[in-house]
């Protein structure tokens, strides 16, 4: 007799009512496929690749373990639209055809190991063509196994003891190649400016022959004191201790021994477990700001890849308290609707895990600020770096321009007209323009 297909199969295909989807992590892809190929088998063979089979069948397969550690192709949609007529298909398509699928990995599968969704979700299959992974689902089981961040947007403003505002971050410039004492003196300056949390920049990071971390610690959180008089506010500083991940552990306690009171690590450089070690860990007792560099090698391409809504929700499970996430509006060419989303997906509810404030930034100058507010609300920490040290007044004028424009924004007074009474924002606004008005893009070299 002759066998159905067993891509075609009712069980690896069921419909979403006949899943339990507590049991199952789903990745949503975008595939493209030649205009003859069966985007069914494509799925399916994606599926059966990243769990339990391989090309063909093996004799220790049965349907016993299919059923139970198989994927689950929960559904295929033709972009733009489903084709239900050949005719149709010849006319109008040539070439590729492109396919919104859903896939579900069990859960017994994977546990809370993150190195092993990875390679479950992604794996294998991210060496194909026109591939790309849009969102992972999590289900209630999975996440309840993850901390997640230990302050959050909350635990972060009660830190500072500022409730209501948008935060204000600067990242030290010079980027790396500076001593401890140069640091302090322009962490000092920024701080007392007013800035929320200065952070080193991705760049130096851990114990630098120029710049041992213990003596940057102890200079920049001298800095922050002397500051925090005269602003009468606190400082937050984001101690870069990324470094190879046996050292870490080492980094932040030395971070932490010295007086710090934030650490930030590159993420993908040392990996999202290594940030959950971090996060997880009763003794580092401070928050951790998760810097998204080299996140555009996953995300840039239009077929292949991840989404940065992907990374956004990894980095929460890993437990960072801050995430940068990149703008359209300054040197970088993120799309709105990416970066809405990527504020949404920090922000939003995600079981019981605490949100993230989204750090943005990449060109950011006070004629920027009423936009940011719009799209994010005072929930936001606005990254500014040569907007503060390459103010013509100074960084302690730049820091205050941005804090003007923000006050400004908090009591519905145009940028224009706050203006008046701060030659620091007049300054910013002369250089460098308010967005819909004369800001550009032209402004920024990259």
């Amino acid at each position: 007799m002759i066998k159905q297909n067993r891509f075609y199969s009712p069980l690896l295909n069921p419909l979403y009512e006949g899943c339990d989807m507590n049991d199952l992590v789903v990745g949503t892809y975008l595939i493209g496929a030649d205009k003859e190929e069966t985007a069914i088998i494509k799925a399916a063979s994606i599926g059966i690749e990243q769990t339990t089979g391989s090309w063909i069948d093996v004799p220790e397969e049965t349907d016993e373990m299919r059923a139970k550690y198989a994927s689950k192709i929960i559904s295929i949609y033709e972009v733009p639209a489903a084709y239900e007529n050949q005719a149709d298909v010849n006319l109008e398509v040539k070439g590729m055809r492109f396919y919104v699928i859903r896939i579900g990995f069990p859960v017994a599968n994977i546990d809370d190991n993150i190195p092993l969704l990875i390679g479950s979700v992604c794996g294998n299959i991210m060496s194909m063509p026109y591939l790309k992974l849009l969102d992972i689902d999590f289900p209630k089981k999975f996440v309840d196994k993850f901390q997640g961040p230990k302050f959050g947007i909350q635990g972060i403003r009660d830190i500072l003891g500022v409730q209501d505002r948008p935060l204000l971050n600067n990242m030290i410039k010079p980027c790396t190649g500076y001593t401890p004492d140069v640091g302090a003196k322009l962490f000092f300056e920024a701080a007392a400016g007013g800035v929320d949390v200065i952070k080193d920049d991705e760049l130096i990071g851990g114990d630098r022959d120029f710049n041992k971390l213990a003596d940057r610690v102890k200079a920049n959180m001298d800095a922050a004191h002397r500051a925090d008089e005269i602003k009468g506010e606190k400082t937050l500083y984001a101690c870069n201790i990324t470094d190879e991940v046996s050292r870490l552990k080492a980094n932040a306690m030395t971070v932490i021994e010295n007086g710090g009171n934030c650490i930030m690590v590159d993420l993908h450089g040392i990996g999202y477990s290594a940030a959950r070690m971090l996060a997880e860990d009763p003794e580092i007792t401070v928050p951790i700001l998760g810097h998204s560099c080299f996140n555009g090698a996953f995300t840039a391409s239009p077929h292949q890849g991840m989404s940065s809504k992907v990374v956004s929700k990894l980095a929460r499970l890993a437990g960072c308290d801050i995430y940068l996430t990149q703008p359209p509006y300054g040197k970088f060419d993120n799309t709105f609707d990416n970066y809405i989303i990527n504020l949404i997906t920090v922000k939003a509810k995600m079981y019981d895990l605490k949100p993230m404030l989204p750090f943005v930034g990449g060109g950011v100058v006070p004629g920027l600020v009423p936009r940011f507010m719009e799209d994010a609300g005072a929930d936001i920490l606005l990254g500014v770096g040569a907007g503060i040290h390459g103010h013509g007044m100074g960084p302690r004028a730049g820091a205050k321009a941005h804090r003007d424009a923000i006050a400004a924004c908090m009591n519905d007074v145009p940028l224009r007209e706050a203006a008046k009474n701060s030659p620091e924002l007049t300054w910013s606004i002369e250089k460098w323009g308010i967005y819909g008005e004369t800001h550009s893009k032209d402004l920024y070299a990259i």
